[in-house]
């Protein structure tokens, strides 16, 4: 049996494919307009959620999911670009990667907090609508409508990466980030890490979901409306 050593820990994994489907079903509820807004914002929430977690844990989380193993600076960037060549598989997200976890972090952040200040121009808004001037709801407006389209082509030259790697550079990266491990042949054992820190995780999914509720609900801003 081909040995293996645990790379990618399970609330990276989970919160890897959540982002995905969350992504996924984000565009498909907006793409029918009122008949399913309410998902859409709730939607929403959850990838607020998934983000404040992903910071969290890219500080306290098992050292392939922290942000201080992989975001390289523009020297190591360079350089894996010189010997991209290189069969030897990276242990976790290679400079590429990492800056593609960066890009995608970013945008989907502009595209959840924009949605808080917005109305659908039927019945339903995010729960910061009407509490800041016209001026930036105009701005807020034109971030959620237009940020998607980054999105998509970031999402786009991702699976092309993917594909090259199996392709030409004959690296699954697909299986890795489902089972968590890649093999011996891939990875030597001093870059495993000893388990997921499931405990830990728990803890900070806890802690966000009090946060994004406090965000979305407790501490939103009561907005009167008058008509005349």
């Amino acid at each position: 049996m081909t040995e293996k050593h645990l790379i990618w820990d399970l609330p990276l994994r989970i919160f890897h494919w959540s982002f995905a489907v969350t992504i996924l079903a984000s565009w498909y509820t907006a793409e029918q307009g009122a008949d399913l807004v309410e998902i859409h914002i709730k939607l929403g929430f959850f990838a607020l959620f998934l983000i404040v977690f992903r910071l969290l844990w890219g500080l306290i989380g098992p050292k392939h999911s922290r942000f201080s193993q992989f975001v390289p600076s523009p020297k190591t960037l360079l350089s894996y670009l010189r010997k991209s060549q290189s069969d030897k598989a990276i242990p976790g997200h290679n400079p590429l990667g990492a800056m593609m976890v960066i890009l995608m972090i970013l945008l989907i952040s502009v595209q959840a907090v924009s949605g808080l200040f917005i109305n659908d121009d039927v019945f339903s808004s995010g729960p910061y609508y009407g509490s800041i001037s016209n001026e930036l709801e105009k701005v807020m407006r034109f971030l959620h409508h237009n940020t998607f389209d980054f999105m998509i082509a970031a999402i786009g030259l991702h699976l092309a990466a993917v594909a090259y790697y199996w392709r030409v550079k004959k690296q699954n990266l697909v299986l890795p980030m489902i089972t968590g491990k890649k093999t011996a042949k891939q990875v030597d054992a001093v870059d495993a890490i000893p388990h997921s820190k499931i405990i830990l995780a728990c803890l900070v999914a806890t802690f966000c979901v009090g946060f994004v509720y406090w965000l979305v609900v407790m501490n939103a801003p009561v907005i009167e409306e008058f008509y005349y």
